[in-house]
């Protein structure tokens, strides 16, 4: 790929980090005194986001959610330029050291990006899968700690605010509505469905108990057994979350459901794309080039893709012959998708057995850490289903990070509704993109790096981190793991899915594919399940851009390996590089080829 000016689209700050250096250095002198402002101006910009704080394993506004309005989005906005004017009224970045110009850049691409964004801000869909609706019970069941009684009063805060968030997010949607932006009608249907999961169980309904409840219980529990609080403080708790829930955040969610019921006949039951919306194709271009980091157009994206699947598919008929499979390459396809020994028992005895088996394959990547990295990241790391009231039948597994101080795990999550659509032969890739070497690798080491401003740290650029997790994936089969043929296999239907993407995602967007022809390219071109390929599929429909990052970011990686293994020869350290890649955090790809081709130089 190649590397221009608008390599990563903006304006002065992206070009002036094609300069950015190969390796930190602990800041003295100036530098220090800009790691300095750079924190109290994150301190700022934190104060904004609620959330954020308590992500970090922080408690300071932990009765607080942040204010989902435009209003409070250009406040934001204006801050940050204001931010940046300071920094560069006080900082003069040609007497800062190496690493300092890269964080003085970063901070001003930051607004660079913002400034970008403002424009399709309400062009993507507010009550999306993961919109606020799941995002926030979510958050508050596995981020809110609660450790002390004054937790549990935050807690309760929480679930109040909930309601007015849901309420302003609520706006926002028919705001966007009128002006034409609407998620296609299954989008409608799925969330109707969540909130209805949701709303069920006490104290809403009679039968069993809400999601949130059980988590409120659970907390309240722990607290009491501790001693923290005694029985009739307990009761007074349930009272109160039972009170917050029924009178305040149900109200809430049937404000939404009905809205949602009422505006669904608007939606498209055909489902469109990007270039459907109002300016959509220049809006689709936006999203390719935030999530990509890179000018690449969207034909150049499709043909990346169209050559990416010929040559995976390659790989695929070696490996069929392999195995032994004397059909042809479609029929396997089959085979994989229909023989139940590729299947667990959809029950919960099935699920454990698929968590136990996670566990496992993670177990056995950790062992092999230490001869291809130089750093291990003290973060632990746990597997977990997906919460009942937000998992879909062949949804795609993901990751939560931890707090950086280790008082919340990291969290590779798996959806475990249907074991159907979810075949084992995938799960062992799955588990290297998710945990090690992959993002749980990535995100931990980032956020534990010293010697940098505290904003790097939590940093993230999709092509770099998804990039990273899918070349994890292959990391591990050179490690040696993927012994079952089976496996490996599905290692390369997880390569091919993200080839897939590529011209999928640009078919929809940019070329004008309905949604059959993008199942009918995807169903010809991998093994996956019919019931992951539609969740798939419309995932891509409702987030534009998104899934590209993926593919995009591994080739670069690739790329950047075989370059420094040619240039370095015998003096090629897989250690090395990989402290070259992830080292200073996420990084926009540009960057990242800087910083590399710097230590490749270092080291000629």
């Amino acid at each position: 790929m190649r590397l221009t000016r608008r390599d990563f689209g903006f304006g002065t700050a992206a070009t002036a980090l094609l300069s950015a250096p190969a390796t930190a250095q602990p800041a003295k002198g100036v530098d220090a005194q800009l790691t300095a402002f750079l924190d109290a101006e994150f301190e700022a910009a934190l104060r904004q986001n609620p959330e954020q704080l308590t992500r970090l394993g922080r408690k300071e506004l932990y009765d607080k959610l942040s204010d989902p309005t435009d209003a409070a989005a250009d406040r934001g906005l204006a801050w940050r330029r204001g931010s940046v004017a300071r920094m560069k009224a006080r900082f003069d970045r040609a007497g800062l050291g190496p690493d300092a110009q890269v964080s003085y850049d970063l901070w001003a691409l930051a607004l660079e990006r913002a400034e970008a964004a403002r424009k399709w801000r309400n062009h993507k869909y507010v009550f999306n899968r993961g919109g606020p609706h799941t995002s926030l019970p979510n958050f508050l069941i596995n981020a809110h700690r609660v450790d002390t009684r004054a937790d549990m009063d935050a807690y309760v805060a929480r679930l109040s605010a909930m309601a007015k968030v849901l309420d302003q997010n609520l706006d926002r949607a028919k705001a966007a509505a009128a002006a034409g932006v609407r998620m296609p009608r299954f989008a409608y249907d799925q969330s109707i469905a969540e909130v209805a999961r949701l709303m069920t169980g006490a104290p809403f309904t009679g039968n069993g108990e809400s999601a949130l409840f059980v988590d409120a219980m659970a907390k309240l529990r722990r607290l009491r057994e501790r001693g923290l609080i005694d029985t009739p403080q307990e009761q007074k708790f349930v009272s109160a979350v039972s009170a917050t829930l029924g009178g305040e955040v149900k109200p809430a969610y049937d404000r939404l459901s009905a809205w949602l019921s009422a505006d669904r006949e608007n939606a498209a039951a055909d489902p469109k794309g990007a270039g459907s919306l109002p300016d959509g194709a220049a809006f689709y271009a936006a999203q390719l080039l935030d999530e990509t980091t890179t000018d690449m157009t969207a034909d150049e994206i499709h043909e990346l893709g169209l050559r990416e699947v010929a040559r995976i598919r390659g790989e695929m008929e070696a490996l069929k012959t392999r195995i032994g499979f004397a059909g042809s390459l479609a029929e396997f396809f089959v085979f994989m998708r229909t023989d139940k020994r590729f299947y667990l028992p959809n029950d919960d005895e099935g699920r454990e057995q698929y968590l136990r088996l996670a566990d496992g394959y993670l177990t056995g990547m950790e062992a092999r850490l230490p001869q291809y990295f130089a750093r291990m990241p003290r973060s632990d790391l746990v597997v977990k289903r997906v919460e009942a009231f937000r998992e879909e039948p062949g949804g795609a597994a993901h990751y939560s990070s931890g707090a950086p101080d280790g008082s919340r795990p990291g969290v590779f999550y798996v959806h475990l509704s249907d074991t159907g659509a979810t075949p084992i032969y995938e799960l062992e890739g799955t588990a290297y993109h998710e945990g090690w070497p992959g993002h749980h690798m990535q995100i931990s080491l980032a956020q534990e790096m010293t010697g940098v401003p505290l904003f790097r740290r939590q940093s993230n650029y999709g092509a770099y981190a998804e990039g990273w997790g899918l070349y994890s994936e292959l990391l591990a089969k050179e490690a040696g793991l993927y012994v079952d043929p089976y496996s490996d296999f599905g290692r390369l239907g997880r390569e091919i899915w993200r080839a897939i993407r590529l011209v999928v995602d640009t078919g929809i967007h940019a070329k004008g594919w309905s949604e059959a022809q993008a199942l009918e390219y995807y169903t010809a071109n991998s093994p996956q399940p019919t019931a992951k390929i539609r969740s798939e599929i419309r995932r891509y429909i409702v987030n534009p851009g998104q899934a590209t990052s993926y593919k995009v970011g591994m080739v670069r990686i690739l790329a950047l390996r075989e370059e420094a293994r040619a240039a370095l020869g015998a003096r090629f350290d897989i250690k090395a590089f990989h402290e070259a890649v992830l080292g200073a955090g996420a990084l926009p790809l540009n960057v990242l080829d800087t910083r590399v081709r710097a230590w490749i130089r270092s080291r000629a």
